[in-house]
C-alpha cells in the first residue's frame, strides 16, 4: 500500500511552500456499496486510507498545511449518526501537525446543515457561507470556492438560496427525481440536485479577490469541491455555472490552476487560456489497502503534485 507515482523535483529548487490534498473520503459505517454507476465504493476503509495519509503528511514534515475537497462522510450514513461520523472523520484530520482547510461537499450537507457543519470544519464564512482565501506566502494566494452557495441541500428549507436552486433545477431538469440526468443531454447533465452554483456576491468576491492578488502580483490556486472544466471531469458533476466563474477566472492572468473532487475518478485538463484543471481521485473508492492522497509542491513556475496509489501525479507548468 502506498506506493508514490513518480515524478522528479526540479534540481536545486525548494518549494515555496508544500501542502497535502485528499477528497471524497465519504466514511460510514456501512457495507462496502456501489455508485449508481456500479462502481465499488469502501465506506468503512476510506476513514483508513485518511489515518494513512495523515501519517504520511505528518512523517513528511515540511508540508505547511493540508485542504480537504469536501464529502468527509457520506449521505448513506445511518439516522442520527451523521454528527458522530462527521467528530470521527475530523477528529483524524485534527492529528495533523499544521493547519486543515475545509472545503464542504454535498455529502457533508446531507448529514448536517451549515449552521452546525461550518463550526465543526472550523470553516470562518460569514453568513453561512464556505468561501474564503488565505496566503501561505506572499508569492501565493489560495482562494476557496463554495460550490453549494445556491443548493438545494444544505440551507433551511424555506431559505431564498434553497428556493433559487429549486426553481433553478424546476426549469433545467424535467425528472421527478432532480438528482437524475435521465434524458439531459451533453453538459445540461450537470442540472442535478447533487450539485450547486456560485451566486452573485460570491462571483463579486472572487472578481475583488484576483483583482487584489493582481496588484500583488500573486499567483492564484482555486479550490472548489465542484470541478470547473469539463475535460477534467465528467459533465454530471460540474458546478452548475462553472462558466461564469471560468469567466471571471479568464479575466485574469493569476490563476494558474483549479483543483476540486466530487467526480471520484479523477482527471486533469488545461483550458484554452493555460489554466490547469486537477479534479482528485476519490478515498471512497480505494480497495482495502490502496490509497489516494498526496501532496503538492509549490513553486514559481509549478506545481508538482506527488500522488499515491489511485491518485496520478501531476506536473502543472506555467509562466512564472
Amino acid at each position: 500500500m502506498g506506493s508514490i507515482n513518480g515524478l522528479v523535483s526540479p534540481p536545486g529548487k525548494r518549494p515555496l511552500f508544500s501542502f497535502g490534498v485528499i477528497s471524497d473520503v465519504q466514511y460510514a459505517d456501512i457495507p462496502d456499496g456501489h455508485s449508481f454507476l456500479g462502481v465499488p465504493r469502501y465506506y468503512r476503509h476510506s476513514i483508513h486510507v485518511l489515518q494513512r495519509a495523515v501519517q504520511k503528511w505528518n512523517n513528511h514534515q515540511n508540508l505547511n498545511f493540508v485542504i480537504n475537497f469536501g464529502d468527509i462522510v457520506d449521505g448513506k450514513c445511518p439516522p442520527g449518526q451523521s454528527l458522530d461520523a462527521v467528530k470521527k472523520v475530523n477528529n483524524e484530520f485534527q492529528k495533523i501537525n499544521g493547519p486543515v482547510y475545509h472545503l464542504i461537499g454535498n455529502h457533508c450537507l446531507y448529514n448536517l446543515p451549515r449552521d452546525k457543519l461550518l463550526p465543526l470544519l472550523k470553516i470562518q464564512g460569514l453568513n453561512g457561507l464556505a468561501y474564503y482565501d488565505f496566503s501561505p506566502s506572499p508569492e501565493y494566494r489560495i482562494v476557496v470556492l463554495d460550490g453549494y452557495d445556491i443548493s438545494a441541500i444544505g440551507w433551511p428549507q424555506g431559505h431564498s438560496k434553497t428556493l433559487q436552486a429549486l426553481e433553478f433545477l424546476e426549469k433545467k431538469n424535467p425528472n421527478s427525481d432532480k438528482n437524475s440526468p435521465s434524458g439531459l443531454l451533453g453538459l445540461d447533465r450537470r442540472f442535478v440536485m447533487f450539485n450547486g452554483a456560485v451566486g452573485k456576491e460570491q462571483l463579486e468576491w472572487l472578481d475583488g479577490t484576483l483583482q487584489d492578488a493582481t496588484k500583488l502580483k500573486q499567483k492564484v490556486i482555486v479550490c472548489c469541491h465542484l470541478p470547473l472544466d469539463v475535460v477534467a471531469s465528467s459533465q454530471e458533476a460540474l458546478l452548475w455555472n462553472y462558466d461564469e466563474v471560468m469567466n471571471v477566472i479568464h479575466q485574469y492572468n493569476c490563476v494558474k490552476a483549479c483543483l476540486s473532487g466530487h467526480d471520484h475518478k479523477g482527471g486533469y485538463s488545461v483550458d484554452s487560456h493555460g489554466v490547469h484543471h486537477r479534479s482528485f481521485e476519490a478515498a471512497l473508492e480505494c480497495p482495502p489497502d490502496t490509497d489516494a492522497y498526496g501532496h503538492i509542491d509549490v513553486y514559481d513556475d509549478r506545481l508538482l503534485l506527488f500522488g499515491t496509489d489511485r491518485i496520478q501525479s501531476t506536473e502543472m507548468c506555467f509562466n512564472p
